[in-house]
């Protein structure tokens, strides 16, 4: 078996896509996260699936049956990507000072590549992440180029960022 750091490593070079998963509190409060894992599964039905460290706080809101809104974030976006991606200390949320609307009943950030809503299915055990199966149920996107990670770092698509 390989170790950790040569794993990491191996990961590092793999263009991933770069979301903000959301998700609104009963007491309707909105939270999200950056996450990298996002990926098509089955397009029928259409599903999708993406990751969360088990020890993530968006996940206690994402139980099987809960709404869920992804954000394919665009190039552009790498600000908003790192603010998600940092874990919230303190008052206030990862939203304040941001702008923010309601949609489908999810905290929708406008602007970006894409967006899409739907329901959990599922969760599966994946070490120390959990992989939620998502249901696909409104969906919408834009030509602009989306924001991508790599080799710790955020770029593009070089090809969609000349046609951006």
């Amino acid at each position: 078996m390989i170790d950790q750091e040569t794993f990491v490593e191996l990961m590092s070079g793999v263009c991933a896509p770069v979301t903000v998963v959301t998700a609104m509190s009963a007491d309707g409060r909105p939270h999200g996260s950056t996450v990298s894992s996002f990926a098509s599964l089955s397009l029928h039905p259409p599903l999708a699936s993406f990751a969360l460290d088990r020890s993530s706080g968006l996940l206690p809101h994402l139980r099987p049956g809960a709404r869920v809104g992804v954000h394919i974030l665009g190039a552009h976006q790498q600000e908003l990507a790192s603010a998600f991606a940092r874990r919230h200390q303190g008052p206030g949320s990862k939203f304040d000072g941001l702008t923010w609307t309601v949609r489908a009943g999810l905290p929708y950030l406008p602007e970006s590549a894409g967006w899409t809503a739907g329901r959990v299915g599922r969760h599966v055990d994946g070490g120390d992440h959990v992989l939620l199966i998502i249901s696909l149920q409104e969906a919408e996107s834009t030509a602009a180029a989306p924001l991508v990670y790599a080799r710790r770092t955020y770029g593009t698509h070089s090809g969609l960022a000349m046609a951006g």
